[in-house]
């Protein structure tokens, strides 16, 4: 029943649900070990990241059977910035998976975390001379975006007596204006460049930078780029081999059907204040599963009926893919310490719940958006079941410091002590936008390891 003095609010725009979905590791520590996540955050503080690097070797191998069961050659190289947490990097060096560089901090993690320097890919557009210097010396593949890059980084490789391994970025047909890459006639000009300078120069072929989670858009990229190849052999470049398709793989947050409704229904009266709803560009959160997609893409045909991955096995093609948000599906959850709670039920019809913590350690990159799916709320105490909408504030001193802009209909009322579970936040969400605003330190991030059997959980902080 709506509170007296609500009017008409509730009823006309009820909070939607997000419901998150959860990976039966995440469900035991909610469900069987919540006394560990309330002695963690009580002894870490407010917010806390929990990282699980069980799921993200998970994630790894699943995809590794889906592009397998396609019959392509495909190399994972763990895209770094995706999450700063030094755990993921030991998982992929354990597991040989290759890492995803774009700036020399990132590569130096990845090779202290064990990923040999032949296993990194080193991206990112107009890399400066020391990431140069440091790929040079560790034998690691750099995807260059333009001819002085180029011309620079041969110059570093020779100074080292040292031979770099290159990948020439394109700019693809289907996004011609995009600032990342080589126009045809620069691409053209540096695949000549290779040949003349390959004394210090070994070309191996080309990647891109592709916006957008549509697999069958980056399948008929990266059948350009098996074009550029062959044409590159055509003119000497015999290894002219790799396709880098970059990220970009899918993943799911929440049920299709739900998101789809979302979309439907969503309008400004969902969120707090004068936060338009509309106009915005979301995340994807009901996408296709990650390997469904990995699938999709490879079987993708081009060229007629034949598919990208026969076609590259039938031209001694191999690719490399650099997920970061997919491989980080489940792998980790953000918990927030309720601490105070402004009930305006009466008035605006419905409650402003302030946590320990800002916005910006749990922040959706993409375009001033909300992290979407719904937060879980843990209680200390029972309540009386019962329908209560919150928006969910940060407690710094700044207006638009809101963690969910978005009205959650939360199952009971919550109140201070209480925990905010926000699920699936690896994936850009714990540190993208991180600060130390009002001298706060950044959260911590707890490791979380299940037991096998009857054996408890093992954590710690993570660190090299």
């Amino acid at each position: 029943m709506p509170r007296q003095g609500q009017g008409s609010l509730l009823t006309a725009v009820p909070p939607f649900p997000l419901t998150a979905l959860r990976h039966p590791a995440v469900s035991s520590l909610l469900d069987d070990h919540r006394a560990l996540l309330t002695e963690l955050l009580d002894g870490l503080g407010s917010p806390l990241h929990v990282v699980l690097p069980e799921v993200f070797e998970e994630n790894i191998t699943g995809l590794r059977q889906a592009f397998a069961e396609t019959g392509a050659d495909v190399d994972i190289l763990f895209a770094k910035k995706a999450n700063k947490a030094d755990c993921f990097v030991s998982s992929a060096a354990a597991l040989d998976a290759g890492i995803d560089a774009a700036s020399a901090p990132e590569l130096v993690k990845a090779l202290a975390g064990g990923v040999p320097g032949h296993r990194i890919g080193v991206s990112g557009p107009e890399k400066d001379d020391a990431l140069h210097s440091l790929a040079v010396q560790h034998n690691c593949l750099v995807a260059i975006d333009s001819l002085s890059e180029l011309r620079r980084l041969a110059a570093t490789a020779r100074l080292a007596r040292r031979r770099v391994r290159v990948l020439l970025r394109s700019r693809t047909t289907g996004q011609p204006g995009s600032r990342f890459g080589m126009a045809e006639a620069e691409r053209d000009a540096a695949v000549g460049l290779c040949l003349d300078l390959s004394d210090h120069v070994r070309f191996q072929g080309f990647s891109f930078h592709l916006n957008g989670y549509s697999p069958e858009e980056r399948a008929t990229a990266a059948n350009e780029m098996i074009e550029h190849c062959l044409d590159a052999r055509r003119r000497g470049a015999l290894s002219a081999e790799v396709v880098d398709i970059g990220g970009g793989l899918p993943m799911r947050y929440v049920e299709p059907r739900l998101w789809d409704e979302f979309l439907l229904q969503n309008e400004p009266a969902h969120y707090h204040g004068t936060k338009a709803a509309k106009g915005f560009y979301f995340y994807p959160y009901g996408g296709q599963p990650t390997a469904q997609a990995a699938r999709t893409l490879m079987n993708h045909p081009v060229d007629g009926n034949e598919s990208l991955s026969a076609k590259a096995a039938r031209n001694g093609i191999r690719f490399l893919v650099e997920p970061g948000r997919s491989l980080l599906d489940q792998a980790g959850f953000t918990v927030y310490r309720a601490q105070q709670v402004d009930d305006r039920r009466d008035t605006d019809g419905y409650a402003i719940v302030t946590v320990a913590g800002n916005s910006l350690s749990l922040s959706e990159p993409w375009f001033n958006t909300d992290y979407l799916p719904d937060p879980v709320l843990l209680s200390a105490e029972p309540g009386a079941d019962e329908v209560f909408p919150a928006c969910v504030a940060g407690s710094t001193c700044l207006e638009n410091d809101m963690v969910t802009w978005r009205k959650i209909g939360f199952p009971r009322p919550v109140r201070p002590g209480d925990h905010l579970v926000y699920l699936n936040t690896a994936g850009y969400h714990m540190d993208f936008l991180e600060s130390r605003f009002h001298d706060t330190p950044l959260p911590s991030k707890a490791v979380i390891r299940l037991g096998d059997g009857d054996a408890p959980p093992r954590w710690r902080l993570d660190g090299i």
